[in-house]
């Protein structure tokens, strides 16, 4: 008896190459530049806390999996989230801090809303927020890096640009930028970054946000590590433009427009490129905000998302007693993101305004 030709199967007839596994060990892969560089710059502590949250993330994993008699451990996604957590922490930050962020992202954030592709909330920016409201003082604390440590004073050690400008207005400085703010308080620049801005008119401080040589988290302070793992990751078309880009353009833009409200210095007059490489914005556009799970589905809806995260980031760290405040806009968005994908609908394939046209006029 000659077989059918022809199969019928329900769908899904298409198999992408890529699974989970391989997207959380590419996505773990692009943040090596910028956890390489934060061991760099921050020494051998830093590795220590990147260990901790992620050992931490992995034995909550594996114990959680061992209950639920599932084998989870290895696709990714824990060793992933606590990459993240410890990301970002500040150095100088006591161990036991990214252990219980790690443990609440596993358990918490992920395990208790059903696991991978359940949870309502991005298990890393959860843990993070949750320590850091819980352990406000050790979470706000940050260290010099090596690259400025002949230079930057005692005084200000601990404070991230974001911190030391927002500092100063809260004092009652107004009339300068955030350069001029920095300047006026001694924040020092590396000779690399001042000769770049001698030849180009960009701000020390900017530059060397830019370059990574900045107090902050472990993972937040190279916007050019930074990039170099989210261009991997759009070559590879694990994630597409439609966040990142929107997410950054439109909190720049705000940050132009009424940035320089706060600072005494009216509309139009708020910094561009210095908004856009603190503050952990980057490490937020590229690399959290663009989580499957907890971002819309359509890329319409993907760019409404990121225009809100966009939107919130500027009004907390401007107007907000929160300089640095990328996961929490970040999570607020998250709680929208069920929302966004009910009422952005994508058009349904061969669904054309003749089509639909035609459909009206028959009913009528």
């Amino acid at each position: 008896m000659n077989k059918p030709t022809l199969t019928v199967s329900s769908s899904p007839h298409l198999h992408a190459k890529t699974d989970t596994s391989s997207i959380m060990w590419s996505v773990s892969l692009a943040l090596a530049p910028a956890s390489l560089w934060g061991i760099y710059v921050f020494g051998l502590r830093s590795l220590l806390v990147l260990g901790v949250s992620i050992l931490s993330a992995m034995l909550c994993e594996y114990l959680l999996g061992r209950m639920s008699k599932e084998s989870t451990l290895w696709d990714g996604s824990a060793f992933l989230t606590g990459l993240l957590v410890g990301l970002n922490m500040s150095p100088s930050v006591p161990l036991f801090v990214p252990m219980i962020a790690s443990l609440f992202a596993i358990f918490v954030a992920k395990w208790t809303f059903g696991g991978l592709g359940a949870n309502w909330a991005n298990p890393a920016l959860a843990g993070r927020v949750f320590v850091f409201f819980s352990f406000t003082t050790p979470m706000s604390s940050f260290v010099t890096p090596k690259t400025l440590a002949s230079a930057m004073p005692d005084a200000i050690a601990s404070a991230t640009p974001l911190g030391l400008t927002k500092t100063a207005l809260a004092a009652g400085a107004s009339g300068l930028d955030s350069a001029g703010l920095l300047s006026q308080a001694g924040y020092p620049a590396t000779h690399l970054a001042q000769s770049l801005s001698s030849a180009t008119g960009i701000s020390a401080y900017s530059i060397d946000a830019f370059l990574g040589n900045v107090a902050g988290c472990i993972g937040e302070v190279s916007a050019l590590a930074l990039l170099i793992g989210g261009i991997y990751l759009l070559v590879r078309k694990i994630i597409t433009w439609h966040i990142p880009v929107t997410y950054l353009l439109s909190f720049a833009v705000l940050s132009w427009l009424f940035g320089g409200i706060p600072q005494g210095r009216g509309m139009l007059s708020g910094s561009f490129f210095s908004s856009i490489f603190t503050g952990g914005l980057i490490l937020g556009a590229l690399f959290m905000a663009t989580d499957y799970v907890t971002s819309p589905i359509s890329h319409k809806g993907q760019i409404i998302y990121a225009l809100g995260c966009g939107f919130f980031t500027f009004l907390f760290r401007y107007f907000g007693s929160m300089p640095e405040a990328v996961s929490v806009s970040i999570l607020l968005m998250n709680v929208v993101t069920p929302t966004i994908d009910r009422y952005v609908v994508p058009r349904k394939f061969g669904d054309t305004k003749e089509l639909r046209k035609k459909q009206k006029e028959a009913k009528v």
